[in-house]
């Protein structure tokens, strides 16, 4: 799918939340400024949410819980970490129990990201626009908007 424009991308964000559930995770893959924060954001403003979404590139996890949000959903950005294991330390299966997890770089878990994960990746277009690639695990398969 080509997204043409930050709008776009946004957009994607907003239909991801019209089916997002508790036990979610959308992994959100690509180069720095492709666009993984903004689809984030387009997805919690959908939930909901009606404040500024900061990238959580220093505090690695912001979660965000009702009434704020339709569900409790935790914005993760792994960037910073060295290896798999010390993501252990952000207890974020705790977040699968009544929310969902939205996670950038999450190549950064290795083989410990969820197998049900919907990934989804972002790469710049040669025509400026992003062009978004998702592999939709079964658990997806009915109702992924992308």
């Amino acid at each position: 799918m080509i997204l043409a424009d930050a709008h776009a991308t946004h957009a994607a964000g907003l239909a991801l939340s019209q089916v997002l559930r508790p036990g979610d995770v959308i992994a959100l893959s690509g180069e720095l400024g492709a666009g993984k924060s903004s689809l984030a954001r387009g997805l919690l403003e959908g939930l909901g949410f009606t404040g500024e979404v900061p990238s959580p590139s220093f505090a690695l996890v912001i979660p965000y819980a009702p009434p704020e949000v339709r569900i409790p959903v935790w914005h993760v950005d792994l960037y910073r970490l060295d290896t798999p294991e010390e993501a252990d330390a952000l207890a974020l299966d705790e977040a699968l129990d009544d929310g969902a997890l939205v996670i950038e770089w999450p190549e950064r878990l290795g083989a410990r990201l969820w197998p049900d994960a919907l990934r989804v990746t972002l790469e710049f277009d040669t025509n400026g626009g992003r062009r978004l690639t998702v592999n939709v695990p079964p658990s997806w398969e009915a109702r992924c908007p992308l």
